[in-house]
């Protein structure tokens, strides 16, 4: 509204006067276009994050071991020696580790994503470039956790002498709608984080929730037939059933995928709708 009321008051000669005001794209095609663009920027930005996730750190890359080995010790032994629930015939620390596959990517990949804005203030402040970048390249790093908890899984499976079946083939299929909704809460919550500085507080809250809600440390199997399509709304519970289907075998409540998916989807689809609303008033709040 303030460019048209600026070429109706002012002659155009005055207008060039002014400084170059760059808008980002609001068609889909050329905002795809720019992606594809900047995409040297964006390998770049992801790169980097990988970088600083790592250096000057006491144990480095290892620490993206530990951290899932301690979690599937702890789940093992309150939900396996103590609680007793069933691992669907596999052993418990594979049908554990098989879940925080998903599971950890999608969190690495939702809090690196609600910061990557306050990492980055000095850049958006100063230059343009699709903001899309940030949080989109915080979720491929995180793929880099997945791939050395991906080769753990392989260890853990020969030290347990637990065959794998041809399905594990199938993993990327199962990849995609776990990255579709990390990459729209990613978008979310970044945006949202840019606004709200404090919101970054209660992140850690909640992934715990999160982690405890979804079929993690136990089988989805234990709900009752009754509530499953409704505990299927958590978009976590079908690529989790997935990811036990490829590497376990064991049977996958194909409703409830479907309607994790369609979850997904939408969650992609809000995330980067109100991504795109709120992108031009980035630079006013950092």
């Amino acid at each position: 509204m303030w460019r048209s009321l600026l070429k109706k008051w002012l002659t155009p000669a005055k207008l060039g006067e002014f400084d170059l005001i760059i808008e980002p794209n609001k068609t889909t095609s050329d905002f795809l276009f720019e992606l594809v663009q900047f995409r040297e920027l964006f390998v770049f930005m992801a790169l980097r994050d990988i970088l600083v996730r790592y250096k000057q750190t006491v144990i480095g890359v290892a620490w993206s071991v530990i951290r899932p080995l301690l979690s599937m010790v702890i789940f093992t032994v309150i939900f396996g020696r103590v609680a007793k629930l069933p691992s669907d015939g596999v052993p418990y620390p594979i049908m554990v580790f098989s879940a925080l596959l998903p599971w950890q990517y999608f969190a690495n990949s939702m809090s690196s994503s609600s910061e990557s804005f306050i990492r980055a203030s000095s850049m958006i402040s100063k230059i343009y470039f699709p903001r899309l970048i940030l949080p989109t390249s915080s979720v491929l790093v995180s793929a880099v956790d997945f791939a050395i908890s991906f080769a753990l899984l392989c260890i853990l499976m020969v030290i347990y002498r637990f065959a794998p079946s041809a399905r594990m083939l199938l993993i990327p299929v199962f990849f995609i709608p776990v990255t579709v909704t990390a990459l729209g809460v990613g978008y979310l919550f970044s945006a949202i984080g840019v606004r709200y500085r404090d919101f970054r507080h209660i992140m850690p809250f909640m992934v715990q929730f999160g982690l405890y809600v979804s079929p993690v440390g136990f089988s989805s199997s234990v709900i009752p037939d009754r509530w499953r399509l409704l505990y299927s709304l958590n978009p976590m519970v079908g690529v989790i059933d997935g990811f036990r289907w490829c590497i376990q075998g064991t049977p996958l409540y194909f409703p409830g995928f479907v309607i994790s998916l369609v979850v997904a989807v939408l969650i992609f689809w809000a995330g980067l709708k109100y991504f795109r609303k709120t992108e031009r008033t980035f630079a006013d709040y950092i």
